[in-house]
């Protein structure tokens, strides 16, 4: 073997490690390289059509040195933002012409939603305005013109938001301005309180508004975290609790809580409570073509003390009802009653031979706001009216509540099979005066009939009774007639009926630290007289009650070896809640059900839902022998 011979292995090992080695420093080239790209990527910020396009990866870079930018957050499949992108393109072109130029941005807020949530976006499109990195919400015209006239106008480097228009109320200052205030709104908020924070632009929004009415209707807030006498004194529970105040004398809120809505309700609320009519033929309409009580007072005139009085009264109840007044002799006439009466009457659709068609009440020296209330809401229904969803939170929540469902159409072609059928529940309801009866269109109440078991009775009338105590009965399907109506109730009255219960079928084992309650046990587990029951409601696709879960099982199991303590919880979107008394409104609800004064929970709603809160919240009002101390 020649020397060539002996080192050509060793040569070409060699530049095998070479070519390695040359292979290794080439994928670190590469990696360098393609790390390089994708930081440049984080930071490009695309342009199209002359508009920018920011992202969650870019957007903090992009405008952390911006003086001002433009933002628009869009939903790729929203018409409105697919109408406006050509005008959203104009807009960035003449901005881009501004000296100096002034970006403008769009943010697929599907897509993007670390940005769409930091900006707490719900509507497309959405247009904010940055400043200084300072947001400023836009919600004028959507066109060309009055966009950038905004954007130029918080561009100019003297510009500052105006003052907040919400007045910042405490007990120092709170009595001198709602007494001298005709009326206005306060909102008891806690600063924690996220439905609070989702208000406050609105409710400011509102305020700058309302400030610009005239008269004045003026918006107020107060941290009832702080002002705890303000917030005893006016029975807030919750937050946000918002309270109109006439003169100092406080009434519920029950409007809208968005901009335009606030504005809508309180500059009607700001109106008189009592609307004025001249003519008979005014009067001849709401008994022809209303649909709801019809309430008119006569006076000779303003000064008189009943009108005050009936203003004070109609004050207290316009939520519910519009009330009427008149100084008319023509409408005295009509109505064969006399200056110094309140009249309630229904409209012709709902007067029937087994009620008066006027309810009269004269005013007295003696007569009180209060009398006046109590007429109203009296004699507000008919013998039998019509339950629609529009009306049945205000005219229906009294229970026991007789239920007719059948096609109810009161126009002309349909009135006279609507009223043969009504005609027969008239002649049941007039024996039973304790009750509320209604009719309700069947199309309306499809839910309802489904969790009654009436949806495929075969029966084109069904009849329910829905109780105080949150129980339903339905009425055997069969052809509907007086009698079988009759029979109906009277075996209600009697108890011989069985109420319906939706329930998820009974747990076969339902030994775990948290007991699960069904329709059908909850009389069983959560108002069983020897145990202390915390039960929480819960939704299945509710983020916040996942969230909590993990947490409620430790609850259970610390509680787990007190027999008197019971951890419980229920689907409550699969299961009745036979017992008014544990009202849910939103997820999760819990409640604690004190062995001793069932039909009195206690709503947890101020505390951490972590153990320790929880914890907390249960030995504060756990029965005293089974307190952990004690045992």
């Amino acid at each position: 073997m020649d020397l060539k011979e002996a080192f050509l292995p060793l040569l070409l090992l060699g530049l095998a490690h070479i070519a390695i080695m040359s292979c290794d420093e080439t994928e670190k080239e590469t990696n360098v390289k393609e790390e390089t790209t994708e930081e440049d990527d984080v930071g490009e910020v695309k342009e199209e059509n002359g508009v920018l396009i920011l992202t969650d990866k870019n957007f903090d870079k992009f405008v952390a040195d911006k003086e001002t930018v433009l933002l628009e957050f869009y939903a790729p499949w929203c018409g409105h933002c697919k109408q406006f992108a050509a005008e959203y393109e104009k807009i960035a072109k003449t901005l881009k012409e501004n000296y100096p130029p002034i970006p403008v941005a769009k943010i697929d807020a599907t897509a993007e939603t670390d940005v769409a949530v930091k900006y707490d976006i719900s509507g497309y499109p959405t247009f904010k305005i940055l400043k200084k990195g300072q947001t400023v919400d836009y919600d004028g015209s959507r066109t060309e013109e009055a966009i950038v006239a905004k954007v130029k106008e918080v561009s100019q480097p003297d510009w500052a938001p105006p003052p907040e228009a919400t007045l910042v109320l405490t007990k120092e200052n709170f009595d001198a301005v709602v007494e001298n205030s005709d009326i206005i709104l306060v909102e008891f908020y806690a600063p924690w309180c996220g439905h609070c924070k989702k208000l406050a632009p609105e409710y400011e929004k509102a305020a700058q508004e309302l400030n610009k009415h005239i008269p004045a209707i003026p918006l107020a807030k107060v941290d009832a975290t702080t002002e705890t006498e303000l917030a005893t004194k006016y029975y807030v529970s919750g937050y946000p609790t918002l309270k109109i105040f006439r003169k100092g004398k406080a009434f519920d809120y029950n409007g809208p809580r968005e901009k335009y809505g606030i504005i809508d309700y309180m500059t009607e609320q700001a109106g008189p409570p009592s609307k004025q009519i001249q003519a008979v033929k005014q009067v001849q309409e709401f008994l022809r073509d209303g649909d709801d009580v019809v309430i008119i007072s006569i006076f000779n005139r303003e000064e008189d003390r009943a009108y005050k009085l009936y203003q004070d009264a109609a004050n207290k109840l316009r939520e519910d009802y519009k009330f009427y007044h008149t100084f008319s002799s023509e409408i005295v006439n009509f109505l064969k009653v006399s200056p110094g009466q309140l009249v309630i009457m229904q409209p012709e659709k709902f007067q029937s031979k087994y009620e008066p068609k006027n309810n009269i009440l004269k005013f007295q020296d003696s007569t009180i706001d209060a009398d006046i209330m109590e007429h109203v809401q009296k004699f507000a229904l008919p013998l039998v009216g019509h339950r629609k969803s529009s009306n049945d939170a205000k005219r229906y929540s009294k229970r026991p509540l007789v239920v007719v469902y059948y096609s109810v159409d009161f126009s002309f072609d349909y009135r006279t099979a609507t009223q043969y059928w009504r005609n027969k529940v008239l002649e049941v309801a007039k024996e039973f005066p304790e009750y509320t009866f209604a009719i309700a269109n069947e199309d309306d109440y499809t839910s309802e009939l489904k969790d009654l078991g009436l949806s495929d009775s075969g029966e084109e009338i069904n009849v329910a009774i829905l109780d105080a105590s949150g129980n339903k009965y339905a009425k055997e399907p069969e052809e509907f007639d007086s009698h079988s109506l009759r029979d109906f109730v009277v075996a209600f009255k009697k108890g011989k009926l069985s109420p319906l219960i939706k329930s998820q079928p009974v747990p076969k084992n339902n030994k775990g630290s948290v007991k699960v309650v069904v329709g059908k046990t909850f009389e069983k587990i959560v108002m069983d007289q020897r145990s202390d029951v915390l039960i929480s409601f819960y939704a299945p696709w509710c983020g916040h009650c996942k969230a909590m879960e993990p947490v409620y099982n430790d609850l259970g199991k610390k509680y787990k070896s007190q027999d008197n303590i019971v951890i419980a919880k229920m689907d409550a979107t699969a299961n009745d809640i036979p017992n008014d008394k544990y009202k849910v409104e939103g997820f999760p609800t819990i409640y604690f059900a004190p062995k001793s004064n069932k039909q009195n929970p206690i709503k947890f709603q101020d505390g951490s839902r972590d153990l320790d809160g929880l914890s907390k919240f249960i030995e504060e009002h756990a029965t005293k022998s089974t307190r952990k101390e004690e045992l």
